[in-house]
């Protein structure tokens, strides 16, 4: 995985799972992660070491893995995301003049799929 994929993993990681966190964690993740500032200026913002504020990102992104690994949002969200844009080509198919039977095929079952994600 590349650092921009980490970067929009850990991202819907937060969008999901953020308000399960403490405040703290919460306030030194979006420090460094969404505002950009570096270990040592949330470690004087925070008042606590660089080396605090590492291991409090760790347990984080640890945490919100963890999370996922029970939960499963993110997958449920991506899953149906990817089955409405490949509707959306099916409509978009059927209205060009494709085989409208197959493309009404296609888009029940992933209706049918949908469903069962949720």
């Amino acid at each position: 995985m590349n650092q921009i994929e980490e970067i929009v993993e850990q991202s819907l990681l937060y969008d999901f799972y953020g308000d399960l966190l403490t405040e703290n964690r919460r306030r030194i993740y979006e420090a460094v992660v969404f505002s950009d500032l570096s270990l040592s200026e949330v470690a004087e913002q925070e008042g606590i070491t660089r080396q605090g504020v590492f291991d409090m990102l760790k347990r984080t992104h640890k945490a919100l893995a963890q999370y996922e690994e029970k939960l499963g949002l993110v997958q449920k969200f991506s899953k149906t995301k990817n089955a409405l844009a490949q509707i959306r080509r099916c409509l978009d198919d059927a209205e060009a003049g494709g085989d409208t039977a197959e493309d009404l095929k296609k888009i029940r079952e992933l209706t049918d799929g949908i469903e069962a994600i949720l």
